[in-house]
């Protein structure tokens, strides 16, 4: 194939479609290019239809390569392995933006990958990979109601800004990615802080049509490029099979759905299709009859909402389910909530530390670490089956990002709350929106454990059933049935000032710009009640931390003196840490913390780290330990790490013959500084201090301005000896004889 490149001008810089060089065994395979960010997105169909599936078998892989952004891996293989979160929320993205664009009768598998090969650290790569999936899949032979644009929105200074750079973000006030086609919005996911409605129904509305060219552009590269498209396979459903069950089975069906309790549902349901399968498994196939009962309850739970305006458990279409909240479940975690929507219930545990246990971060984006985390968990318990626990999946990690969006606008600043936090959702038990329920739990989590969090965050699900005519209704507070059956599952997490983040799925071909409009007002009003709710348990953060939880106390010591803090090695910092039992954390502006449980210990770490940092200055009075022994005077250890001389004139208030009469190694002695030579060397005297306990005032010489020497011996030969001299010369590490 030849290359065909085509590009465009988007915000001031060139976005760049390029096919024909790269993948040219993949079926379709692009690179896309914006400022110095390239991505390959390659499309690849299997030969032959998987057997045994019900459901359209795509797979979407996000690949980063390190070396993207000059990076070589950590660790000691040295190279990639499981994917960071940013590449599992980036797979995530573009999937819910493809997957509803392909024919669902679809069972042979596809598979998009999408692989970052540069990365300039301003232009995120997420955003191409929408573009290059739907790019790949256009000029395949993969049927495909696409393309697909796609775009990220800013607010800055009260301007909607296209394709702001990642640096830019920091001062915007919403942070959107939106994928749509050439009418309507197939994916949207925002992270917002506390943006009105306003604000964000009009990024939508920009999003989408700035998303225009970038469907154009893709239009012309399929002119030159693209493949004979394959025929769309016929539904393999049996008619006759769903004509028989849909007549007998329509009095089960509806008893199920009317009742309010998901276990006596699905009970009924369950016997429904054990009965139906003994009736008709000689006449139909197992799946046959698996798709029609499943058609059955689809057809008459949409039915009810559209025709009846009546719901599963007899809700309104704007009625929320029972809510309940509580706060400080359990007793030795720092912050603990549980919070309960229907048969919807999370517990989240907030859990405090030192600021070095924020998250490394080792990927594609300019941030190094994050100091606020949320993490979701959901045990095959929560929905009433028995399967293997393994490591958190996609789901799981998606639902614990977009949960840490909404939460993070009111996390305070680390210089007002210098922790790292933690907060984990446990899901026990699922019908519905758990996400959402997540955010809320996390909020009331948060003012449990005395986190001095701005507001509290709520967050309700909507979902959206359409018929062909085009009529629809929206759904406050979706059930997981609701879901299932369902057309949208539109999230909307925000504080009472506005948006904190939204998340936008649907099965649909996209929705219009009017239904998304009716969802965030449908949220709006939603989100107001539950927050009542919410500030009626706990109106604001607790008073006080957990005694659990680590105190942490904030220092700021002169830049210069780090050195001294740390030690070679770190040595210092480690001996400092394990002998006060806390965590210590600088920054190179001086900043330290210190961390511990116990307050007389941190209080000893700081005492130790002021006394590495201060400035000795004449006249200062120390108590420390007496080092070495000399017969000229003692060394004392006056600070960590800074020793002093007593001359053995200054040892006492009376004429000492022998230093050791007066001290000995290891003792502690009370001195005054009295000198600090032009060397930096330091003199003491113990006798200032035992002539001012006696009330002798001594010459201001002792007072410590200027000091003469003690005692001037002149310079005259000894019999048989040498000149004597006043001061022994100084030695490395201190003064020696």
């Amino acid at each position: 194939m030849a290359k065909e490149s085509f590009e465009i001008e988007a915000a001031g810089r060139k976005l760049t479609i390029e096919t024909g060089k790269l993948a040219g065994q993949a079926n379709g395979a692009v690179t896309v290019r914006y400022g110095d960010t390239v991505i390959l997105a390659t499309a690849t169909i299997s030969g032959d239809e998987r057997e045994g599936v019900d459901f359209l078998p795509l797979t979407i892989d996000y690949e980063e390569r390190l070396y993207a952004a000059g990076k070589i891996p950590g660790g000691f293989i040295r190279r990639e392995g499981r994917p960071t979160q940013e590449a599992v929320l980036a797979g995530r993205l573009a999937d819910r933006s493809i997957r509803p664009l392909l024919p669902h009768e679809w069972r042979r598998e596809i598979q998009v990958i999408l692989t970052v090969l540069s990365a300039d650290q301003e232009n995120d790569a997420d955003v191409l990979g929408i573009i290059g999936g739907s790019a790949a899949l256009h000029i395949s032979e993969m049927p495909f109601d696409g393309p697909l644009g796609a775009c990220r929105v800013g607010y800055i200074d009260g301007k909607y800004v296209l394709n702001p750079v990642l640096t830019d973000l920091d001062k915007s006030q919403l942070d959107m990615v939106i994928a749509s086609s050439r009418d309507k919005v197939v994916m949207i996911e925002v992270f917002a802080r506390e943006a009105p409605e306003e604000v964000v129904i009009g990024g939508i509305e920009f999003a989408h049509q700035a998303n225009q060219q970038v469907i154009d552009l893709q239009e012309r590269l399929r002119e030159k490029a693209g493949k004979p498209k394959y025929e769309v396979p016929p539904s393999p459903v049996n008619e006759e099979a769903v004509a028989e069950i849909d007549s007998m089975a329509t009095d089960k069906v509806t008893l199920a759905l009317d009742s309010p309790d998901k276990s006596h549902r699905e009970e009924v349901l369950d016997g429904l299709k054990k009965e139906i399968l003994a009736e008709y498994g000689d006449k139909f196939t197992e799946a046959d009859i698996l798709y029609a009962l499943d058609k059955k309850i689809k057809k008459e739970l949409r039915n009810n909402i559209l025709v009846k305006r009546h719901r599963v458990s007899g809700r309104t279409l704007t009625e929320i389910r029972p809510i309940t909240c509580e706060v400080g479940l359990l007793p030795r975690t720092h912050g603990s909530a549980l919070f309960t929507r229907g048969q919807t219930q999370i517990l989240n545990i907030t859990t405090l530390g030192s600021i070095k246990d924020e998250q490394r971060l080792e990927g594609l984006g300019i941030e190094d670490s994050k100091r606020f985390m949320h993490h979701y968990n959901m045990p095959p318990y929560a929905t009433g089956e028995a399967k293997r626990i393994g490591t958190p999946g996609r789901r799981e990690i998606g639902h614990g990002a977009l949960a840490e969006r909404a939460l993070l606008p009111v996390i305070p600043s680390e210089s007002d709350f210098p922790y790292a936090i933690r907060c984990v959702s446990e899901a026990v038990s699922s019908s519905g929106s758990t996400s959402m329920a997540s955010c809320c739990a996390g909020s009331l989590s948060l003012m449990d454990a005395g986190v001095p969090i701005k507001k509290a965050v709520a967050g309700i699900s909507i979902g959206l059933v359409t018929d062909e005519d085009g009529s629809y209704a929206l759904l406050t507070d979706i059930e997981g049935i609701e879901d299932n059956y369902g057309d949208m599952d539109f999230k909307v997490a925000g504080t009472d000032a506005g948006i904190t983040a939204i998340q936008m799925d649907t099965k649909l071909k996209g929705l219009t710009l009017e239904v998304c409009r009716g969802a965030i007002a449908q949220a709006k009003e939603a989100r107001f009640i539950i927050l009542d709710i919410m500030n009626k348990t706990i109106k604001g953060p607790a008073p006080d931390l957990s005694k659990y939880a680590p105190r942490m106390y904030k220092i700021k010591i002169n830049p210069d003196k780090i050195g001294a803090v740390i030690g070679s090695g770190g040595k210092t910092i480690r001996t400092i840490s394990e002998d006060t039992k806390s965590t210590i954390d600088i920054d190179n502006d001086g900043t330290v913390i210190i961390g511990s449980p116990d307050e007389a210990n941190a209080r000893r770490a700081i005492q130790i780290i002021e006394g590495l940092t201060r400035e000795i200055q004449v006249g200062d009075i120390y108590t420390g330990k007496v080092t070495r022994i000399m017969n000229f005077g003692a060394m004392v250890e006056i600070l960590p790490g800074k020793e002093g001389l007593v001359h053995i004139s200054e040892l006492a208030d009376y004429r000492v013959g022998k230093v050791e009469d007066v001290v000995k190694s290891g003792d502690e002695v009370t001195v005054r500084v009295i000198e600090i030579d032009n060397l930096g060397r330091v003199n003491l005297s113990r006798r200032a201090i035992l002539e001012k306990e006696a009330g002798v005032t001594r010459p201001a010489a002792h007072a410590g301005e200027e000091r003469p020497q003690p005692r001037e011996i002149p310079e005259r030969r000894r019999e048989g000896g040498r000149p004597p001299q006043s001061r022994p010369p100084l030695g490395r590490g201190g003064r020696s004889p």
